[in-house]
């Protein structure tokens, strides 16, 4: 009798509401936006109707660098579910982007190579048709 292949199971995917469509459609071309406020005058993550800051609507999508610095960081040695089991180890942080807002991503790379306080760069990872993630990857310290 043949062995049988289990069949991998489905990652979670995003919920993409009207507020949030334009970020998800900019990944799809590799870029990296954030909403900006033109009310007090600072970027934020998750896109939202209002300003987390000041409550304003007046609000602006911007092009954000695509680099930060890792705030915290956790080797994930057991996977979030059966999708990631092929993943593990794998590195979640809270990256503080150049614009101002924080966001939770994964780092790519050797989790035993991490460290807070480094620079990062976004690397857009590309999950299926319809779905590309912004990872971010430590950038080489110059001496």
């Amino acid at each position: 009798m043949a062995a049988t292949i289990p069949t991998p199971a489905p990652k979670p995917a995003p919920t993409i509401d009207p507020d949030s469509a334009p970020y998800w459609e900019a990944l799809q071309a590799n870029r990296l936006i954030l909403k900006s406020c033109g009310g007090c005058g600072k970027a934020h993550f998750y896109p939202r109707e209002l300003c987390p800051y000041c409550h304003s609507d007046d609000l602006a999508w911007i092009d954000a660098s695509g680099r930060g610095v890792i705030y915290s960081f956790t080797v994930c040695r057991r996977p979030a579910g059966p999708a990631f089991a092929d993943e593990v180890p794998y590195v979640v942080a809270l990256v503080d982007l150049a614009e101002g807002p924080r966001m939770m991503s994964r780092i790519l790379g050797d989790p035993a190579a991490v460290a807070i306080g480094q620079l990062v760069e976004v690397r857009f990872e590309r999950q299926s048709d319809e779905l590309v993630l912004p990872f971010f990857e430590v950038l080489a310290q110059k001496s």
